[in-house]
This record gives C-alpha cells, sequence and structure tokens, in this order.
C-alpha cells in the first residue's frame, strides 16, 4: 500500500576509512575471505525531475508504479544504470523509455542521494538529474492501461490534500530540483530554457512568475532583461498580431553564461 510519507528517509552512509571497505568484523555490510575483502551489494539508479511550464505553471514529470515497492505511488522518471552505462546516457534513457522524451534543452546533475534505507530492496545510491523543458505536453495513456502512466504534477500541489504521494525519498528530490531551478534564474539564463527557441519577453517573464510564485512589474522585468549583457538578443521580428493587440518583440537566447547583474527575486 501506498502512503503518504513512505520512503522518505534521507541521510548519508557513515564514511570508511581510506582505500579499506568496512566488513562484518567492523559491523558493516560485506564479507571477509581471507585478506580480501568483498563490497557490499549496491546498485546505482537515475532519477531526473523534469520540469515544464504548463498552463503558466511549474510542473514535473511523475509516474506511476505498478509494482511493489510502493506499488500505486507515484515516483520521478529513472531506473538502475546498465553496467556498460555512463550516467547521462542513463538519464536520457530512461526518460525516453518511460516517458517518450528523447531530448532535452537542458540536463545537469543535481545531486547524489544516499540514504541506507532508501530502498527496501538492496541498497541504492542515486545521481539525481535536473531537466528542463519549455511547453511538453501531456504524455498519453499506453495500450493496455486504465490510464495515464505519466502525467505533469504542478508543483504548487504536490503537498496539498490531493496531490501524489510520492515513493522512496523523491518528495526531497523534487524539492532539491524546484529550489535549484529557482535559484538559478536568478543569477544564469536558465529561464529561456523553459521557452521555445523565439520567444516574447512576456513568456520569459512568465517563466520567472511561474517559477517563483510571484507578479512581477512588466517595465521593471523588461529594463532589467535588456540591460543585462547577453541576456536575450533581438531578431527584428514581432509576433503576429493577436486579439487587436499590439505585435511583440521576438528574442532568443543570448551568450551569456551567468547573469551581471543576477534578477534577484526581491528586486524585479
Amino acid at each position: 500500500m501506498c502512503r503518504r510519507g513512505d520512503g522518505q528517509t534521507g541521510g548519508v552512509a557513515p564514511a570508511s576509512p581510506p582505500n579499506r571497505i568496512r566488513g562484518p568484523l567492523d559491523g558493516e555490510g560485506g564479507r571477509h575471505d581471507g585478506d580480501a575483502v568483498m563490497p557490499p551489494a549496491l546498485a546505482v539508479s537515475v532519477d531526473v525531475v523534469l520540469l515544464t511550464l504548463r498552463a503558466g505553471r511549474l510542473c514535473v514529470l511523475v509516474i506511476r508504479r505498478d509494482d511493489p515497492p510502493f506499488g500505486g505511488c507515484w515516483a520521478l522518471p529513472g531506473g538502475f544504470v546498465d553496467r556498460d552505462e555512463d550516467l547521462d546516457a542513463s538519464a536520457l534513457r530512461q526518460l525516453a523509455a518511460e516517458t517518450g522524451v528523447t531530448t532535452t534543452g537542458h540536463l545537469e546533475q543535481l545531486r547524489t542521494y544516499g540514504g541506507a534505507h532508501r530502498d527496501p530492496r538492496v541498497r541504492v545510491v542515486s545521481v539525481a538529474y535536473l531537466a528542463l523543458l519549455p511547453n511538453l505536453p501531456q504524455p498519453q495513456p499506453q495500450p493496455g492501461r486504465d490510464g495515464p502512466r505519466a502525467r505533469w504534477w504542478p508543483v504548487e500541489d504536490l503537498d496539498s490534500t490531493d496531490g501524489p504521494t510520492l515513493a522512496f525519498d523523491h518528495p526531497r528530490i523534487v524539492g532539491d530540483g524546484v529550489e535549484r531551478a529557482r535559484a538559478k534564474l536568478e543569477y544564469t539564463p536558465l529561464a529561456a530554457a523553459f521557452c521555445e527557441e523565439q520567444f516574447t519577453l512576456a513568456d520569459l517573464r512568465r517563466v520567472y512568475e511561474a517559477a517563483w510564485g510571484v507578479a512581477l512589474d512588466p517595465p521593471n522585468f523588461r529594463r532589467k532583461v535588456l540591460s543585462t549583457p547577453g541576456f536575450v538578443v533581438p531578431l527584428g521580428q514581432r509576433t503576429s498580431p493577436r486579439g487587436g493587440g499590439r505585435p511583440a518583440e521576438l528574442y532568443r537566447r543570448g551568450s551569456a553564461v551567468a547573469l551581471h547583474p543576477p534578477l534577484l527575486r526581491r528586486s524585479v
């Protein structure tokens, strides 16, 4: 049975002395065989915090688990790393296999999670990733299933009474990923990863508003963005007129790696 709060144990395993694997004589896992020391069973997995904007809301992709442990709960896309597989390749493979997403506009390692009891089956160390993509559609139901196995969930609704029950320590991983994205919006041009290749300043502003959960002053936001070297590049084109409104100027992401000065949440 899947219950809210299950599997959310964090923590870091005790460190071993250098150049030696601890074994039963030390009160740890592993096996001594004469002078040889056999390592304890350990699996490595990847979990991906995939974020996008849908209807102006910051959403994370979650997958419904059909089998134990945590059957009926929701989890991040992910799985075990193959023996001859790079971590980045494993993250992309898991996304493609479970969601149909084959590319990502932004993919970075978030951190490593190694709580001793985070998975009841075996000791698992997970390398978590943060991925960002613009305007992804709702995943479609797979043949033979009653409903969608994958779905987007608004980040702000995760802790509500109607929110999903997340398996393992995935509430912590999602929280870390969302906070990483929010923080990096201040000092990097990461917001453009949520936009199409060509976007308006209003599109860019809505990314900040959805991620930070605040309403920004449009003239002040425009002034700060255009005064930040390398943030955006004007294309000399405008959007098509819609509803009698004035066409908006189109931009693309600039070459800046960091924003100087940063767009601090309290100052925009």
